[in-house]
């Protein structure tokens, strides 16, 4: 029975201890074969005055957002097709690469790509997770894909992984998996 104690500094909102718990649970259960129920997480908050460092009262740093939450606001706004919403939770040197398609930089870029592949698509998500990655947090969303060819004929059921870096709450990079050439390859009805 795994048991963590950390110190933290007073100021994290519940949301933010939480995402602190499962975080520390989650590492736990990388190393020690405990079942989460069986591992205790213990947050001991301490005032600004209680903390120095350098000689100074530090504060705490505000916590970084829920990368999930980022990843799943940027594919709703590229799915409602508000760039600008999507655009602006992009970090700086943000790159693309999908099946066929490496290096792309802006969105327009990857409307372009897209166009001629299908009128449009659409995700339904089996799940996401997050873990820390070196210097980012690394976001796996899947699920399938479900939209229209250039023609109108419908698809569905179509698998795909994507694999998101964010750093400091802001997407630095997307990696998508699908299976769009398979399905077409194979004489599907629909492709």
């Amino acid at each position: 029975m795994p048991i963590i104690e950390a110190h933290v500094l007073e100021g994290y909102d519940n949301d933010a201890k939480t995402r602190l718990g499962k975080a520390l649970t989650d590492a736990v259960q990388l190393v020690v074969p405990a079942a989460p129920d069986a591992i205790t997480v213990i947050l001991h908050e301490m005032p600004r005055t209680h903390y120095m460092r350098g000689g100074t009262h530090r504060s705490g740093a505000p916590a970084l957002p829920d990368p999930c939450a980022a990843v799943r606001d940027y594919l709703a706004a590229m799915e409602a097709r508000d760039l600008d919403s999507a655009r602006a939770m992009l970090g700086a040197g943000f790159v693309m690469n999908f099946p066929g398609a490496s290096g792309l930089t802006t969105l327009e870029e990857l409307i372009a790509w897209s166009k001629p592949r299908y009128r449009f698509v659409k995700k339904t998500y089996d799940g996401f997770e997050a873990l820390q990655g070196e210097g980012c947090a690394v976001v796996y969303a899947r699920g399938t894909l479900y939209g229209e060819w250039p023609d109108g004929a419908p698809f569905d059921s179509i698998r795909f992984i994507d694999r998101f870096e964010v750093t400091a709450g802001k997407i630095t990079r997307q990696d998508v998996w699908n299976d769009i050439a398979e399905v077409k390859a194979s004489g599907h009805p629909n492709a």
